[in-house]
């Protein structure tokens, strides 16, 4: 055993989970690799060729680089705890007119625990992945904060980490920013892995195409919910849409209409498949609700806390204060904030540190 202890890495095959591998291994832990293959393709009905995380070439880019570096790989079959826990919810989510963010619920669900799970069967002190994000042990709690690279910062889909699962977690990568990690890749030999490009689609809909993925999972659902009616903010009929669950809030192309102005989807009404559209200012909101939360930072919220809250993976972010109301998280924003979506996480932070997050109920105006 070695002096660092043993861990278990998850490799997707990318060069994120490769180098973190590398480093743990070069820094003296004891490196076991693992592969999660957590879809396919073609049993969802895809025509497009299988690529990402759960393809046949990436889990030999994996098995290929533990070979050269001397440690164990071995390949994890998630697709049936996948398909049951996090397709099935990305589904639900849509047909109850909802957006979901599947990878943090795979994050909570599926990884950790399949990952801690494993690491005890085999002896592994600590788990490990390529997350741009840093965890440290502060006041008997572990604390995720932002990665060094605020362009791949990934802490905003880990918020829903229980402490028992950071306080056996490692994140390698959360001092580099991602052209250094290329560089290290370049470096020891893996030139090809290097030059691997960023993958942003939802890994069980590579061609991002969610709407026909929905059309192949429930048989005859296009026509099911086709012809529903378009409406004004003041309920004015506007014409017609092609179904409740293939539109989210704040979206504006693809919607096949023409009004003489641009034109956001601001609500959607799942008895009545009615789709609300509305100008960009009717998607300003103050206020929302957030449930299902888990917090990180603290163990409870006080009264009244002020956080820098994003409201879904890519937004800059906006000052809000947040109150704990009847089990949920309400935040009042300081000003007003673009497109609060149902269904899509709330995350909040102090400074870098993560306070916590949770799934956003409803938008108040």
């Amino acid at each position: 055993m070695s002096k660092k202890g043993r861990v278990l890495v998850a490799m997707s095959g990318g060069v994120d989970s490769s180098v973190a591998a590398m480093l743990l291994h070069e820094e003296g832990y004891e490196v076991i690799g693992i592969t999660m293959k957590t879809w396919d393709y073609a049993s969802s009905g895809g025509s497009k060729k299988e690529t990402g995380c759960c393809s046949l070439d990436s889990i030999n880019d994996a098995r290929q680089l533990a070979v050269k570096f001397g440690f164990p790989h071995y390949i994890l079959d998630l697709r049936t705890e996948f398909g049951d826990r996090i397709i099935d919810n990305f589904v639900d989510e849509y047909m109850a007119g909802r957006t979901p963010n599947p990878c943090v619920l795979c994050n909570t669900h599926i990884k950790w625990d399949a990952l801690l799970r494993r690491a005890d069967m085999m002896d592994c002190e600590f788990i490990a992945t390529g997350h741009y994000a840093k965890v440290r042990e502060e006041n008997g709690r572990y604390i995720i904060s932002k990665g060094l690279d605020d362009w791949k910062d990934q802490s905003y889909v880990l918020w829903g980490l229980k402490q028992d699962s950071l306080k056996r977690t490692i994140f390698p990568l959360g001092g580099f920013r991602k052209p250094e990690i290329r560089q290290l890749a370049d470096e020891r030999g893996f030139n090809e892995l290097a030059k691997k490009g960023e993958s942003y689609e939802i890994c069980f809909i590579p061609d991002n195409d969610y709407r026909s993925f929905l059309k192949r999972k429930i048989n005859g659902l296009a026509e099911k919910v086709d012809n529903g009616d378009y409406v004004l903010t003041d309920g004015t009929p506007a014409g017609k849409h092609h179904g409740y669950p293939f539109y989210t809030i704040g979206q504006r192309k693809g919607l096949d209409i023409a009004l003489g102005e641009p034109m956001y989807v601001t609500d959607i009404d799942v008895a009545a498949n009615k789709v609300t559209l509305g100008a960009k200012e009717d998607l300003q909101k103050e206020t929302m609700t957030v449930g299902r939360y888990n917090l990180i930072k603290y163990d409870a919220l006080p009264n009244e806390i002020e956080a820098h809250t994003k409201i879904r993976y890519k937004d800059p972010g906006a000052k809000a204060t947040l109150k704990v109301e009847n089990d949920k998280i309400k935040a009042f924003f300081h000003k007003k904030v673009n497109a609060i979506t149902p269904g899509q996480s709330a995350v909040f932070y102090e400074g870098d540190d993560l306070l916590g997050g949770g799934i956003i109920e409803a938008a108040i105006a």
